[in-house]
């Protein structure tokens, strides 16, 4: 298996809003090419968003990133050919009825016919055979996947598997592709603190042969560079948090939290309010009849206010849509 160079991960104002409100905001970054990044953060605040979003499968709604010099979201497609998705619930689960052979081979035949070059269909099947079977080898052992060890050899199912195989096994199959990303969520759910330990070995490794390494976590290893997303809270700049690792680790940076929906509908009902309460003092002085004809005028913005918003909403299920497709259309080729 290849070891290209590592695609350095740039954002500045990054964000993404959907019908509930921003999932991320202000997020900013720059890691360079080989990098171990986590996204560290409570589950709910855009951690997997943010994910998708800086592998080109979500389209952002404000700011820009920069992956390996493809710019977001002008060139989504362009990243996603570089970034790989390790294990992403929801978005390229694993097959539990299939063996572990199969599941490899089923990568290596996506990644053939929708990833390498259309000149690779041309060789001899043989050769084509071959190939597969070297990269599928040598991604094996890239993520520490000993076959042997598994109960059942390569004939075991993946729903035998431990979660710690079943996570080597989901990025081996990246890996099958040579990405310059990898990118995985959920890391450290359901693993032990030994498991957690081991996991994390594992993806140094990968960074250091090259490949950059994007991990969504609750709990970040001192050495990383990390992305926080949920509130401030201590209110403080972003440059005020300092990781507690070696010299030199880059500053942790914040995003926002998203809201969801019974927060946005407490700050409209409180918006309107305060427009209806303004309009009845500048009517304070009129009669009892010309206050009510105030105070009925003062609810019909907020109506408007509120049809506005609901046409946003729509607007941004069809942007939310549109980035979701992009996930699961390009489940197959992680």
């Amino acid at each position: 298996m290849d070891s290209p160079h590592g695609a350095a991960v740039k954002a500045e104002d990054f964000g993404l809003k959907g019908p509930r409100g921003w999932a991320f905001r202000g997020i900013g970054l720059d890691a360079a090419p080989g990098s171990l990044i986590a996204v560290e953060g409570p589950s709910g605040t855009g951690r997997t968003c943010l994910l998708l979003a800086l592998t080109g499968r979500m389209k952002p709604t404000e700011g820009h990133a920069e992956i390996g010099r493809h710019r977001l979201p002008k060139k989504m497609a362009a990243v996603r050919r570089i970034a790989a998705l390790g294990p992403v619930p929801g978005i390229n689960d694993l097959d539990q009825s299939l063996t572990v052979a199969e599941q490899l081979r089923e990568g290596a035949l996506l990644q053939r016919h929708y990833g390498a070059p259309i000149r690779s269909l041309l060789r001899p099947r043989a050769e084509r055979r071959a190939t597969a079977a070297a990269r599928i080898e040598a991604a094996l052992d890239a993520a520490g996947l000993d076959l042997a060890t598994l109960p059942k050899g390569e004939r075991t199912t993946v729903r035998d598997l431990e979660r710690l195989e079943a996570v080597r096994l989901s990025v081996a199959i990246a890996l099958l592709g040579s990405p310059r990303l990898l990118a995985l969520d959920d890391l450290d759910i359901k693993l032990s603190d030994t498991e957690r330990t081991e996991v994390w070995a594992l993806l140094r490794s990968i960074a250091a042969r090259g490949v950059t390494v994007l991990a969504v976590c609750s709990e970040a290893p001192a050495d990383a560079v990390v992305l926080r997303t949920g509130p401030k809270e201590d209110g403080g700049a972003p440059e005020a948090k300092q990781p507690t690792g070696a010299a030199g680790t880059p500053k942790i940076t914040w995003g926002t939290r998203a809201k969801d929906g019974a927060e946005a509908d407490r700050e409209a009902d409180a918006d309107a309010e305060a427009d209806a309460d303004a309009d009845g003092h500048a009517a304070v002085e009129k009669d009892s009849g010309e206050r009510k004809d105030a105070a009925a005028d003062a609810e019909k913005p907020a109506k408007a206010d509120d049809g506005n918003d609901s046409n946003d909403d729509s607007n941004d299920d069809n942007d939310d849509t549109k980035g979701a497709d992009d996930a699961l259309a390009e489940a197959g080729r992680a």
